[in-house]
């Protein structure tokens, strides 16, 4: 990754700090609506992932952290949530892949986008660690092997 590239991801990233996760509604993956107000902060952090079933780097993101939730669950009171920007032919082929997967934390869709549109992301993997109260304080775009270690470490702190 070029250091202007790396310079423009810790910019975003900044830009996003402290800022209120947005309220948008939000479907699940049996059709019901889900207000994110009512599922994100409530005196817990939350890990939210932005993927795509035709997204290799999300799925790989999602395998790796399906690997520690449940340490994170239990140590640090941690909630996942993954959302997917599937458009609808897409996201029909969400509840296979995540039985298939074993992920275990929540999914939800965003299908018409509204919620990347809020919080100006293009490229996916896009994820957001977020305090007790729903103020993100950190993001992060794209997936390297490992990244969930430095997740973790921003969870700690």
């Amino acid at each position: 990754m070029s250091l202007g590239m790396v310079v423009l991801l810790s910019a975003i990233a900044f830009a996003q700090d402290g800022k209120k996760f947005p309220d948008v509604q939000l479907k699940t993956m049996d059709g019901k609506t889900v207000n994110t107000a009512d599922i994100i902060g409530k005196n817990k952090y939350t890990f939210v992932s932005f993927w795509a079933t035709w997204c290799g780097p999300c799925k790989r993101e999602m395998d790796a952290i399906s690997e520690v939730y449940t340490s994170w669950k239990n140590d640090y009171g941690l909630e996942v949530i993954a959302i997917s920007i599937d458009d609808v032919r897409g996201a029909a082929k969400i509840p296979a892949l995540v039985k298939q997967k074993a992920w275990e934390y929540t999914i939800l869709i965003d299908g018409n986008a509204s919620l990347q549109q809020i919080l100006n992301f293009s490229s996916i993997p896009q994820s957001y660690l977020l305090d007790q109260n729903g103020n993100i304080i950190y993001a992060h775009s794209g997936y390297s092997p490992g990244d969930e270690f430095q997740i973790e470490d921003k969870i700690k702190k």
